[in-house]
Order: C-alpha cells, then structure tokens, then sequence
C-alpha cells in the first residue's frame, strides 16, 4: 500500500483500535479457538492446522483459507466475503496505484499492531513485479481487518480475528510457507476470454494465471510456482 496510501487511509477515519496487540490475538483467540477446533475436526485436520493456504477472488470479491494436516490434500475451511479492496482487474504496477495485486504471493509477516486491527502482510512485490513495474512498486500489501482499504484486502475486524490464528499458527510453524494465491476472478474460459476482451493489456499475464489455479483444483495441492522476472510458470515434480 505504501506509506502515502497509509496517511490517506488513516485520513478518512481509519481509527486504531484501544486494544493493546496481545489483546487483540488474545480475544481472536478467545472468541474463535472453540469454533476452529470444531471446525477442523469435522474437516478431520488437526488443531491447530500445520498448514494453511489463502487464495483470493478480486471480481468475486471471496477469500478461501484452505487447511490441511501434515501431508495430503487441503480442505476448505472457509470462504470470506472481502469487505473492500480498492482498484479494478488487473495487477498492481506501482506506488499509489490503488491496485490490489494480483499473483503468487506468500505471508512474510504478522502485526497485531496494525492501524487495520491485525494484519497479515504479503511479499509483494515479487521478482517479476519489480521486474515490470514502476521504479517504484509499492509495498505494504496486507490482508486485514477494517472495512476500508486501498491496495489491500479487507475484511472487517471479526473475520479477521478469525483469520489471523489460522495463519499464524502455522506460519510461526514454519514447516510449511502460507502461499497466497491472488486471482483477478475465478480463472474460467469464459471469465478470462470477457476480462481479455475488455482489458486485453493484461490478457498474457493473466493466461499465465490460469494453469495455477487450475493445478490447485485438480490436486488441492498448493502448486510449486517458479515466479521469476519473465513471470509465472508452474513446476513439475
């Protein structure tokens, strides 16, 4: 997001909460600790899960979180309704853009101290998106609470509560990387060729989207993703 769209974030009424950060995940936990057990239970994975997989839907405006045991395919813990994310289809190129990202992404980093309740942060920008965006890229791309946002995914501060365990508790693990996987829309033939029609600049990058998405589908593996300056290509165990 960057610290301009920080400042102006905070400038229209973006109030920090008066809980200190360790209350914050305390009362995650305390509010959402007993439903996860009984959740993953019936999903037969093991509390807390080891493993945890986000992907997320710009158009359709969806966050999956995906969990799973040690090995063995991931199941669908639950799906979201993102409350904002700011920008249209189309990737994140540079600082102030308003863009949220679109790519193969990986948690790198908790605040529980967040201006946006708790907050989860991706590593955006990867290597291709230094390699095709601005001089400038931009940064600070987060997945968290609140209902407003630019650049980023936000989802009111109960989900999040919900949310930030789940990652946390496994990427803290550290056996596992917590892959996030950001699409423009669900990557049908019929989506991609309308998207393409109306925003053919992005049509290339996107079909190098597709086959990702499509590889999850069929295993509920998260896919090995060579990403790299020439961009996205999948790899073959």
């Amino acid at each position: 997001m960057g610290k301009v769209a920080l400042v102006a974030m905070l400038a229209v009424g973006c109030a920090a909460s008066s809980e200190t950060p360790d209350q914050r995940v305390a009362r995650a936990r305390r509010e959402w600790t007993q439903t996860t057990n009984a959740r993953l239970k019936a999903l037969k994975v093991e509390f807390p899960a080891s493993r945890v997989f986000l992907r997320a839907y710009k158009q359709e405006r969806e966050l999956e979180l995906w969990v799973g045991n040690a090995d063995g395919p991931l199941k669908l813990y639950r799906t979201y309704a993102i409350a904002a994310a700011s920008g249209e289809l189309g990737p994140k190129r540079k600082e102030g853009d308003r863009q949220v990202p679109e790519g193969i992404y990986r948690v790198d980093r908790l605040n529980p101290a967040s201006q946006f309740y708790l907050s989860i942060g991706l590593n955006y920008p990867n290597a291709y998106d230094r390699e095709v965006g601005a001089a400038r890229p931009g940064g600070d791309i987060f997945i968290h609470g609140d209902a407003k946002s630019i650049g980023c995914l936000a989802m009111t501060d109960p989900k999040i509560r919900e949310i930030y365990p789940l990652v946390a508790d496994a990427w803290r693990a550290g056996k596992n990387p917590v892959s996030c996987h950001i699409f423009p829309f669900r990557m049908t033939a019929a989506n991609l060729a309308a998207a393409a029609k109306s925003q053919p600049k992005w049509a290339a990058f996107w079909r190098q989207l597709q086959p990702v998405e499509a590889a999850f589908n069929r295993s509920f593996l998260v896919p090995r993703v060579k990403v790299t300056r020439d961009g996205y290509a999948l790899v073959k165990d």
